[in-house]
């Protein structure tokens, strides 16, 4: 029998297409919000946890083999998590969505490098193909779009970091995926998430409050779509197929975003566009055809 049957309600690749659209909307939520990105992030991840919490099965924390080191991996992961947040979405306040899309689709390589050295997993000659058609795919979408200037480069250097700090999260997430329950993992770190960013709001002297109804109905939105039905959904994942073909997975995020822009924002696909994501679907459905059965 396929282990994921009995625990989750459909095929991993479903659920992570579900995990990929979801996301995909949030850097245009963020770009069209003037809320504090800090803030924006805290509530985000605090209203997850606390939507997700009455679902935690308690019980399974007498079960569960989690030891001291275990429990500090999942403080890393929520550090992780928090600072990601911090640098990603900051990094839209300088550069173009396309811009930080491209760095963004250089997570799953970074992921791909720290398997190799936390859990020895090599990558065959095709899936380094599949993910560099992928990659090349994403730069063609973005580079009509891409900006070069002062600005930009702060912008797309804070985006480079979030990657790099959402890679890590992925792969210590993998680390400790067998030991835990994911919603209990998800509220664990969605709290330490938020509370780095209620930390850095804090010291910058930002407002916690003064908000609109329409930037808390922005909040809870944030919340659910591409936190819950997201960030979620690529936790509960780490346990059955990995980071790295989750991290391969959201390289087409972009796709996504451009079709959801074309289709509620009324926005024209480029010839870049259309040719990039060609090339970025080709990629991936060689990528996940290739891979063995579930």
């Amino acid at each position: 029998m396929k282990r994921y049957k009995s625990s989750l309600p459909l095929h991993p690749y479903i659920l992570l297409f579900i995990a990929i659209l979801s996301v995909s909307v949030s850097s245009i939520m963020i770009k069209s919000s003037d809320t504090p990105t800090a803030v924006a992030g805290m509530y985000r991840l605090y209203l997850s946890a606390i939507i997700m919490l009455p679902f935690v099965p308690w019980k399974t924390l007498r079960s569960s083999k989690m030891y001291s080191k275990d429990w500090k991996t999942v403080f890393l992961a929520g550090l992780l998590l928090g600072l990601h947040f911090l640098f990603w979405m900051e990094s839209l306040v300088y550069t173009s969505v396309a811009s930080s899309m491209v760095i963004l689709a250089l997570q799953p390589l970074f992921v791909m490098i720290g398997s190799y050295f936390m859990f020895k997993e090599r990558a065959s000659v095709l899936t380094v193909l599949c993910l560099v058609a992928a990659l090349f795919g994403s730069i063609i979408i973005a580079w009509g779009d891409i900006g070069v200037s002062r600005e930009a480069l702060i912008g797309d250097g804070l985006s480079l970091v979030g990657t790099i700090l959402v890679a890590a999260y992925m792969l210590v997430g993998q680390k400790v995926s067998q030991k835990i329950n994911s919603i209990l993992y998800s509220v664990v770190v969605f709290f330490i998430g938020g509370s780095v960013l209620l930390v850095y709001s804090l010291l910058n002297n930002l407002s916690l409050t003064n908000y609109t109804s329409s930037d808390w109905t922005y909040f809870l939105l944030l919340a659910i779509i591409p936190t819950i039905f997201g960030q979620y959904i690529f936790n509960l994942l780490l346990k059955f197929i990995g980071a790295t073909t989750v991290s391969v997975g959201i390289i087409g995020e972009p796709v996504l975003a451009i079709i959801l822009a074309y289709l509620f924002l009324g926005e024209m696909i480029s010839a870049f566009q259309f040719v990039g994501g060609l090339i970025t679907l080709l990629g991936l459905l060689i990528y996940f055809g290739c891979k063995p059965n579930l």
